[in-house]
């Protein structure tokens, strides 16, 4: 099995084989791949509301160093855990800490670039992207639990290639970028931007589907203990791309609308 999550590559789950007569004593386990994606989703939302709060004391100005450290942390400690998942259970952890320092922050700064005023009453846009966060896993969950989307060998197929052309096409922006060119599509609050915004989002979701249907797998193979760690450290990652990427959408839409008026 592949997916397009590079912590969920086709060598992670298949060296363990399917178990003869069932999982053996200390195997991974959906039930303990969930209680562990509910721990790291509790350490990246308490890292995040701690660094949200001390950009709303200071300013984004002032905590631009630790987002940046906070996110090429995350980012080292991400390739760090795809190379070696038997660290997952040690570095699962550090990667949601820092994933939430960096989020808190940006998120922070992207609210203030939209005008918003920062306070527990008035959350903003930032709590609309939490909110269809947690609803489209909801919805993803549901769908992939009642079978009602299959996870064929030819929608893998083309989930992966989406993704990886989407890949490809975000690194060249990048390098463009560096050259003072901006891909209209990806920063742009046009219409097309808009429609192609709404495309990765959608991307991104069933991205989950193709993460929940490889830690079925790994449960169903055997795979020893420590890759429930992993396995939540995966869809942590699509889970965190899901998020920005709705950021960015209703970021497009409220700038669509502002122009408007």
């Amino acid at each position: 099995m592949a997916t397009s999550n590079p912590a969920f590559s086709n060598e992670v789950f298949s060296p363990y084989g399917s178990a003869p007569g069932g999982s053996p004593p200390n195997a991974m386990t959906v039930q303990g791949t969930v209680g562990k994606t509910s721990l790291l989703l509790a350490i990246l939302s308490a890292c995040g509301i701690w660094a949200w709060n001390i950009t709303v004391r200071d300013s984004v100005q002032a905590h631009v160093p630790l987002a940046a450290i906070s996110g090429i942390g995350g980012t080292v400690i991400a390739f760090l855990t795809i190379f070696r998942p038997t660290m997952a259970p040690w570095t699962a952890p550090l990667y949601a800490a820092a994933e939430g320092v960096f989020l808190g922050i940006i998120s922070q700064a992207i609210q203030i670039g939209m005008g918003d005023k920062l306070n527990h009453a008035n959350p903003g846009i930032v709590f609309q992207a939490i909110s269809l966060t947690v609803s489209v896993l909801c919805v993803m969950l549901f769908l992939y639990g009642a079978r009602i989307v299959r996870v064929t060998d030819k929608f893998r197929t083309g989930v992966i290639m989406a993704t990886g052309a989407l890949a490809l096409f975000y690194l060249v922006s990048f390098v463009l970028r560096l050259f003072h060119f901006n891909v209209p599509l990806i920063y742009e609050s046009s219409i097309y931007g808009i429609g192609f915004s709404l495309f990765v989002v959608g991307l991104a979701s069933v991205n989950l589907l193709l993460d929940f249907d490889m830690i079925e797998q790994g449960a169903r193979n055997g795979a020893p203990k420590y890759m429930e760690w992993y396995g939540a450290f995966g869809l942590l990652v699509t889970l965190v791309w899901l998020y920005l990427e709705i950021l960015r959408l209703l970021q497009k839409l409220n700038g669509r609308d502002n122009e408007e008026s």
